[in-house]
């Protein structure tokens, strides 16, 4: 008999086979058969929560798929597990939305050059059904492609993201309960040894050579961007978040997330999964607003050799922005005034 993560996996393969070859009717029905009527969807903003399959069609896919007529999903992580603070059984998946962009999407110009969007989403499942999605798309991703994002430049490179090094990342049952056990310690270790700083002491306290592959790669989402080895994922990321909310982790109690492993891979999910106050300069360019913000954050590692080589984090970064006041779809509708608005022929070049 297999594992229930194993099963759940199969069950998700047809929505990703019907997102791979990108039709109406077949992905509709996809989900509908995949997601309970009642299922609730948190999507990143602007898109925000809805319930069922149908109103996340309507509302998130079939909009994409009118300005990318030949959109396609690409999967590069699709890995499961049981969370052990709730018991619940997640599927995780990420990788890209590729597609020819020739109409505008949430205002974004079009390029007519192919797109790519990051995703990741986590669906949890009861009984065989989805009853709750997770997701997180990289719509400044969308931005920076089109020349119209209207905010600070990353620290990091932006490009974009690659799958696992080691191409496994769509992982086979059965599921290893002690491995995947193993693998998530691992990383909550990790993260309670990165938290001690700065509060506990300087850099040295969070031990990172002891959790992290001195060739590990950190790929942030749009707008932070990604860093080589743990002087890139200092300087480009941890230095500036840390120096504007030195809060970071002091109220933990007032969160959920939840951690959940397959093999080398694990996983968080939470909606949100961090709160902290931007009382200091350096982070995005934002000024210190001095304002408390939550952030949702879902995040994927894989361990090699008992080290962390690669992270992929993904950050609802418009709803950030949302919280200190300041609308980035807005700034960018202002940014491309002078753009000439509308739609390119589909194929590109046709007449």
């Amino acid at each position: 008999m297999k594992d229930v993560h194993t099963r759940n996996k199969e069950l998700i393969a047809p929505l990703r086979t019907a997102m791979y070859n990108f039709d109406a009717a077949g992905v509709r029905a996809a989900l509908r058969a995949l997601i309970a009527p009642d299922a609730v969807i948190h999507m990143p903003h602007p898109l925000g929560d809805m319930t069922g399959p149908d109103e996340f069609y309507d509302i998130c896919y079939a909009p994409l798929f009118q300005s990318m007529p030949d959109l396609e999903r690409r999967d590069w992580i699709v890995m499961g597990g049981l969370t052990a603070d709730h018991h619940d059984d997640w599927i995780g998946c990420g990788g890209h939305y590729v597609g020819t962009f020739v109409a505008p999407w949430m205002d974004i110009p079009p390029t007519g050059h192919l797109a790519h969007m990051r995703f990741h989403e986590f669906f949890r499942f009861v009984d065989g059904k989805v009853v709750e999605v997770q997701a997180l798309w990289d719509i400044p991703e969308l931005m920076m492609q089109a020349r119209a994002w209207p905010m600070a430049p990353s620290l990091g490179l932006e490009f974009c993201i690659p799958g696992p090094a080691t191409l496994d990342g769509i992982v086979s049952g059965p599921w290893d309960e002690a491995r995947s056990n193993t693998s998530c310690d691992h990383v909550i270790n990790m993260l309670e040894h990165l938290k001690k700083h700065p509060s506990q002491g300087g850099p040295e306290v969070m031990e990172m050579e002891r959790f992290w592959h001195p060739k590990m790669n950190w790929y942030g989402p749009a707008g932070i961007g990604t860093g080589r080895g743990i002087s890139g994922f200092r300087n480009w990321h941890q230095i500036p978040f840390l120096s504007a909310m030195p809060d970071r982790g002091f109220e933990r109690h007032k969160i959920i997330y939840h951690f959940f492993g397959d093999g080398d891979y694990i996983a968080v999910t939470g909606w949100p999964n961090m709160i902290q106050t931007v009382t200091h300069d350096g982070w995005m360019g934002i000024a210190p607003a001095g304002k408390k913000i939550t952030m949702k954050s879902l995040d994927f590692w894989r361990i090699e050799d008992g080290l962390i080589r690669e992270n992929w984090v993904m950050v609802d970064i418009l709803d950030a922005y949302r919280q200190l006041g300041v609308d980035v779809l807005a700034r960018m509708r202002e940014f491309n005034k002078a753009r000439v608005q509308g739609s390119i022929p589909f194929p590109v070049g046709d007449i």
